[in-house]
């Protein structure tokens, strides 16, 4: 730009920088060493991970043709889940 217009992009680093969180004062932070906070922390249910099943299943490697193992495959997403329903019926569970 010529003239005397402002620079759009020093202006515009001006005010993000005013409006950054990082840049305000800590004074409305809480202090989360304290006792109160501490104890709290130390009290806390950790919980990561999807809940655990009642029964899980067994990682296990099979081998299997490539053909049914396409089959199973071009139904889509659930080809594993598939396959298990399918061993279940063929045993009689």
């Amino acid at each position: 730009m010529t003239g005397n217009a402002p620079d759009m992009d020093k202006t515009s680093a001006i005010l993000a920088e005013e409006d950054d969180p990082a840049s305000r004062p800590d004074d409305d932070i809480p202090d989360m060493s304290t006792p109160y906070w501490t104890e709290r922390f130390d009290k806390a249910i950790v919980q990561r991970g999807r809940p655990k099943e009642a029964v899980t299943k067994v990682s296990t490697t099979l081998r299997l043709d490539p053909e049914v193992l396409a089959a199973f495959k071009a139904d889509g997403p659930g080809w594993q889940s598939r396959i298990n329903a399918a061993l279940r019926r063929a045993v009689g569970l």
